[in-house]
């Protein structure tokens, strides 16, 4: 009995090590690339004192992803490997409430990138697009600032039920107890639940629709554009934020994927599932980032600078 006991805790130790392993090199991979984006971006504005509206959204959204990937590895290496950290107030509660906020805000700017390309680019002659090809730069700044706010409330909205999920754990001593709370947890769960799934829901439909018209936009376009057989920049451009944003729906697909699963699981205890949900949260915000990198030829270039120079400090040693 001793020696099973021993070899169950031998390979809940080793599983756990594993996970924080695979984790931790998901998240230190994501956190670079978001921060290469936001220092490249800091460093043009220093010298040229001035940001387009993609600009403010990379920037925003390279922040918002970096912050994310930081907090969601904090939370999960303190989850397995010093879970009794989730027992001192307020610890549990401002980690729920900080990745709440860094996750809402990721989903909605990933979503005002898509709506921008979509408005700036699709040529429609209807007269809402039309108005907003003129004002949407205008309006960066408050879809940003509304984004926050928004993340907000969902953070608040997580700190109130960890603070009160974490209360009814203390008061629950007996089976009976932990039966009720069982079901309590689930009921205040499901505000934010709610909640967040109608985040996800509109976020995803913004990327679709904006991906849906920039595919009609393209084909009217190139319908018009049938007689002339020299290379245009707007067919381009189109081709360009449709790689862009398709890319967008198939990532956000498996993230969609896993934060259900993340909805579901909440409340259940299920290691190996954990696993592949802890292992898909950094796919999203690592390949996305990168591929926003490589659309960009700023971006691109001064990455390949900055791998060409790394490459030649490690081939001189």
């Amino acid at each position: 009995m001793k020696v099973c006991y021993s070899q169950y805790t031998f390979n809940a130790t080793s599983y756990s090590v594993m996970t924080t392993v695979v984790i931790t090199l998901q998240a230190f991979a994501g956190m670079w690339i978001n921060a290469f984006i936001v220092s490249v971006l800091c460093i043009a504005w220093v010298k040229k004192r001035s940001f387009n509206s993609v600009e403010k959204i990379l920037l925003f959204l390279g922040c918002s992803r970096f912050c994310f990937l930081g907090f969601t590895w904090v939370f999960n290496f303190l989850k397995t490997m010093y879970s009794w950290c989730f027992f001192i107030h307020p610890i549990p509660q401002l980690l729920a409430a900080i990745q709440s906020f860094s996750e809402t805000s990721n989903m909605l700017v990933s979503a005002c990138l898509c709506g921008f390309y979509c408005i700036k680019i699709a040529n429609f002659r209807h007269t809402f697009f039309t108005y907003m090809k003129v004002k949407i730069d205008s309006i960066v700044l408050w879809l940003l600032l509304g984004s926050v706010l928004l993340s907000l409330v969902i953070s608040t909205l997580s700190y109130d039920i960890a603070e009160k999920t974490l209360y009814s754990h203390f008061n629950s001593t007996t089976q009976r107890d932990s039966r009720k709370l069982s079901v309590r947890m689930d009921e205040r769960f499901l505000p934010m639940f709610f909640t967040i799934g109608f985040v996800l829901c509109t976020t995803f439909l913004v990327a679709f629709f904006s991906a849906l018209l920039l595919l009609f936009s393209l084909w009217r376009h190139k319908s018009n554009m049938q007689t002339n057989s020299a290379k245009n920049l707007s067919v381009d451009a189109h081709i360009k934020a449709m790689k862009s944003i398709l890319l967008f729906l198939f990532i956000y697909s498996i993230n969609f994927t896993q934060l259900i699963l993340n909805m579901i699981y909440a409340t259940k205890k299920d290691e190996h599932v954990t696993f592949v949900i802890s292992v898909f949260q950094y796919i999203f915000p690592t390949v996305h980032s990168l591929s926003l990198i490589l659309s960009n030829p700023k971006l691109e270039k001064t990455l390949l600078r900055t791998l060409s120079y790394l490459k030649c400090k490690v081939c001189t040693r």
